[in-house]
C-alpha cells in the first residue's frame, strides 16, 4: 500500500495481577521506538510492581497508569482486506461497541477513544481494520511472569471521501483469567504507530 503509515501510534500496556506483582516487560519492536515513558531500563526491558487495580511503580516509586511506547515499523503495511467503513461522525459510537465487545473495560476503551476520536470523527468516513499476526508479529512482547490472558487490540485506519465495499471482519470476544496484558494501540494514514 503506497503511502501507509508506518508509525504505530500510542500502544499502551496494562498489566492486571492478581496480586501485588514484580513484572518485567520487554518489547522487541521491528523497528524505531520513537518515544517511551516510562524509560525502560538501559537493557531495553520496563520492571515495575503492578498492582490488582493496575497501577504500576516504578523502582524509584513513580506510578504510571500503563507503559506507552510509539515507533516507525520496518514491517508490513496494514491489512484491509477486511474491516468496517465507518461515517466519521459514527466513529466514537462504533469503536465503543467493538472494543467493549473485544474486551476493553470502559476505563481502556474510553483512553483509546479520547486519542483516537480527534483524528477519526471528522473524516467523512473512515476504513477500520483491527491488525492480528502483523501487528504481533512486529511488536513481541516478552512478560515475566508470563499473563495468564493478553489481549492486544491494534486499529489501523484510513480516512474516506465516499464509502466502500469491504468484507466485515469477524472480532473475537476477549475473557480475562488471572494474570492478564491488555495493550492498545493503533495507526493511522500518517504511518505512526500509536
Amino acid at each position: 500500500m503506497e503511502g501507509w503509515n508506518k508509525t504505530f501510534a500510542k500502544p499502551v500496556i496494562y498489566l492486571y495481577p492478581e496480586a501485588e506483582t514484580e513484572v518485567t516487560v520487554r518489547l522487541e519492536y521491528k523497528g524505531r521506538l520513537t518515544c517511551t515513558y516510562p524509560a525502560p531500563d538501559p537493557d531495553g526491558a520496563w520492571r515495575v510492581t503492578a498492582r490488582p487495580d493496575g497501577t504500576l511503580t516504578d523502582r524509584q516509586g513513580r506510578e504510571y497508569s500503563y507503559l506507552f511506547w510509539e515507533g516507525a515499523s520496518d514491517g508490513a503495511p496494514p491489512d484491509f482486506s477486511r474491516g468496517f467503513v465507518v461515517r466519521g461522525s459514527d466513529t466514537a459510537a462504533f469503536l465503543r461497541e467493538k472494543l467493549a465487545y473485544m474486551g476493553l473495560t470502559p476505563r481502556e476503551y474510553n483512553e483509546f477513544i479520547v486519542y483516537w476520536l480527534p483524528r477519526m470523527q471528522d473524516n467523512p468516513w473512515n476504513l477500520i481494520a483491527f491488525q492480528g499476526r502483523n501487528y504481533t508479529d512486529s511488536a513481541p512482547l516478552a512478560v515475566t511472569p508470563r499473563p495468564d490472558s493478553i489481549l492486544r487490540v491494534f486499529m489501523a485506519y484510513r480516512p474516506l471521501a465516499a464509502p466502500i465495499v469491504v468484507p466485515p471482519q469477524e472480532l473475537m470476544p476477549f475473557v480475562r483469567r488471572g494474570f492478564t496484558l491488555v495493550e492498545w494501540g493503533g495507526q493511522g494514514p500518517d504511518g505512526t504507530v500509536r
